[in-house]
């Protein structure tokens, strides 16, 4: 466990169905072992910031949407008795849940997110996380079902 002896879960949230799924399972087990969660959403500039109309985007909004799809996410998962916090952090997805999760006893994510192609097993998110992350990882896959509800 973490110096603090709390057990401490990160999970990775952009808003797709998976990282939804991964962030309930993230809470289950932080009630099942008395312990916190730290969701953590990753953005960054894209390379080309246009819109369908040709428009450049306000850069400030991909932050904006990223605060916004975090606070969409935890309002669907109970929280009563689970210490939740949350933080939105600049940087490649992958990169900013490894370093969030330095001191993690456990980091979440699901298998596959927004982004990568199509047809792999695993995100290129959770590929990179497998392979560097300083904790063990629970990777969710969809349709899955949450510890509790077994």
């Amino acid at each position: 466990m973490s110096s603090n002896d709390i057990f401490q879960v990160v999970v990775g949230v952009d808003g797709s169905a998976q990282s939804l799924t991964a962030l309930e399972w993230a809470v289950t087990e932080a009630r099942l072992r008395r312990g916190q969660v730290r969701v953590v959403t990753g953005w960054q500039y894209p390379t080309a910031a246009t819109g369908m109309d040709g428009l450049i985007w306000e850069l400030e909004s991909f932050e904006r949407v990223a605060h916004q799809t975090q606070s969409e996410a935890l309002k669907g998962v109970p929280t009563d008795d689970v210490h939740i916090s949350g933080e939105v952090l600049q940087g490649p997805p992958a990169s900013v849940l490894l370093e969030a999760a330095q001191d993690a006893d456990l980091l979440v994510v699901g298998s596959r997110g927004r982004g990568g192609f199509t047809g792999l097993l695993l995100g290129s998110v959770s590929t990179q996380i497998v392979h560097h992350a300083t904790c063990p990882v629970l990777i969710v896959r969809p349709g899955r079902e949450t510890p509790a509800a077994k």
